[in-house]
């Protein structure tokens, strides 16, 4: 009797090792000097953007973690954009009286109570997920609207839509970095010099709550998976029957990974009053939610690929605020990546999928050379359509949570 293989080991697809995720992230990062080369484009390596980079990042970061407690606990969250500016105002609003750091801890504890009552509205009250998440956002701006009338209004430089000045949170820098690093980034060695201005911009004149706040990416990798707190929040992520039969309950898990969320994603609006700016201003949380929502499926419910897209989305983001060189530099980047990706699956012989990134990255290079620049309002989209490109790249791999946005109730069992 002949024995043949399975088919299924002849295909090129699966001969050829995939890339891991992190050495595309370290291509594309180590491409970035060379654009910056090409295009003329220094700003792209400065101590300026590197900066702007994490305080733009440090929200969607904060909002991504708290959409990815919910969602490996089984619960979609749509309403982190509401639990930001409930946050936020509540932020402002302890900080007049108590200072910044009081105001961390009043945005947590108003995005806390946001989550909860999401968490009320589906677990209790039966409502679907993603409408309760909507019924949040939008309660959450009529909520602060109505509250910022009768306290901040009444304030000497306050009004219906902002607060007075708050106090910022303090910055730190490494001691010696700028000694040490600061003439080798003025003299335009390639890599070197950009290595150096970019190390700068992460080690001084950084505010405490950014380091706070990249301080909980670990942390919620370690509770997650090596607790056992952690190992009950994704068995009911994955099957909440299971878990429920082994007495883990269900619906306490998900009480308390919404409160978890709701409580990160207050914080990120918390930073955005006493960090990004110094005022709360209505309609400064721009979306951003919704953004770190975009960051759980970047980076496949992992707490970082949701850094690793929190910084790619703050990067972009940080760009609108700077010379209009540098962003018409993302063509040329964004060119070269997708022509990159097109090149290397010709050569691991999965040249249908290969075809789909020549079509896009073609026209993307010859926009770049014979075009006119990136109009500003294309660049506000920008996280969006990496999202797309990133989706259609990473399809194949993606696994979220089996239970997430399926309601579970125990009388069904």
């Amino acid at each position: 009797m002949t024995v043949t293989s399975p088919r299924h080991d002849l295909t090129p697809a699966t001969r050829t090792r995939r890339v891991p995720r992190w050495v595309w992230v370290v291509l594309i990062a180590m491409s970035v000097p060379l654009v910056a080369v090409l295009a003329e484009t220094p700003d792209l390596t400065s101590e300026g953007l590197t900066g702007a980079t994490l305080r733009f990042t440090v929200p969607i970061l904060l909002a991504g973690l708290g959409g990815l407690w919910a969602e490996r606990g089984g619960t979609l969250n749509i309403g982190l954009d509401g639990m930001m500016i409930i946050g936020s105002w509540t932020g402002a609003w302890v900080a007049l009286s108590y200072g910044p750091w009081a105001a961390l801890l009043g945005g947590v504890v108003g995005g806390a109570f946001a989550g909860v009552f999401q968490a009320l509205l589906t677990q209790n009250l039966g409502v679907d997920q993603a409408i309760s998440g909507i019924v949040v956002n939008m309660m959450a701006i009529g909520l602060v609207r109505f509250l910022s009338s009768v306290t901040f209004a009444e304030e000497p430089g306050g009004s219906i839509t902002q607060s007075p000045t708050l106090e910022q949170l303090p910055l730190v820098s490494l001691p010696g970095a700028e000694l040490l690093l600061g003439p080798l980034a003025g003299h335009g060695i390639l890599f070197l010099s950009d290595a150096a201005a970019i190390t700068l911009g992460l080690v001084t004149d950084v505010s405490v709550g950014t380091l706070l706040a990249f301080s909980l990416v670990p942390i919620t990798w370690w509770v997650l998976a090596k607790t056992r707190f952690g190992l009950r929040v994704r068995a009911t992520g994955e099957n909440p029957a299971a878990a429920d039969s082994l007495g883990v309950s269900p619906y306490r898990i998900h009480y308390l990974t919404q409160g978890i969320s709701g409580a990160l994603a207050g914080l990120g609006g918390a930073y955005m009053v006493v960090v990004a700016s110094s005022l709360y201003r209505e309609g400064q949380i721009a979306g951003r939610g919704f953004i770190g929502l975009a960051t759980v499926i970047f980076g496949n419910w992992h707490p970082g690929g949701v850094l690793t897209g929190s910084l790619l989305f703050g990067f972009t983001d940080a760009l609108r605020t700077r010379q209009e060189a540098s962003v018409n530099a993302l063509l040329l980047l964004g060119a070269a990546i997708l022509l990159a990706r097109c090149v290397w699956l010709v050569a691991a012989g999965r040249r249908k999928e290969s075809l789909w990134y020549g079509a896009f990255g073609l026209p993307v290079l010859l926009w770049y050379l014979f075009g006119d620049g990136v109009p500003s309002e294309l660049v506000s989209i920008a996280p969006y359509l990496v999202t797309l490109v990133v989706l259609m790249a990473a399809h194949h791999t993606l696994r979220p949570p089996a239970a997430v946005g399926v309601p579970y109730r125990r009388s069904e069992e």
